[in-house]
């Protein structure tokens, strides 16, 4: 199962690094913990696609999964810029594995997941064209 509903009393009690709401719509991150993120209430425990529409399982589990192939694929969502969450820390994929966008003149930037959460956030009410790729190691 991709997420689950959270119950805003359930998600009290949980130790997840909270963001503000945004209301301007859109797929707003409102937590993020190691290993789940939510999004709209919806508790998600894989690594994560998101676009200001759409969810979407990603296949790389880890960040030594990642190969130009997943990267590439964020290109057909025609973002100006991807953001890559690495997991617990910020971690550098080789060049090879970003060029394909970059030679689109897409922007990457790359941090840990934490960051990239805010990084989407804060992008998508500024009414960007972002794409967030997550690893929730």
């Amino acid at each position: 199962m991709l997420f689950e509903l959270v119950s805003p009393r359930m998600s009290a009690y949980l130790p997840f690094m909270r963001f503000s709401q945004d209301t301007s719509g859109g797929n707003s991150i409102q937590a993020y913990r190691q290993g789940e993120i939510i999004i709209n209430g919806k508790r998600i425990n894989c690594s994560v696609v998101i676009t200001p529409d759409e969810i979407i399982e990603w296949a790389p589990q880890n960040f030594d999964a990642i190969a130009s192939e997943h990267i590439d694929q964020l290109a057909d969502y025609q973002p100006e810029i991807v953001i890559l969450g690495t997991g617990e820390r910020q971690q550098f994929p080789a060049s090879h594995i970003t060029a394909g966008l970059l030679v689109q003149g897409i922007g990457v930037e790359i941090m840990n997941t934490d960051a990239a959460c805010r990084t989407f956030n804060v992008l998508l009410s500024e009414d960007r064209r972002v794409v967030a790729a997550m690893i929730l190691e």
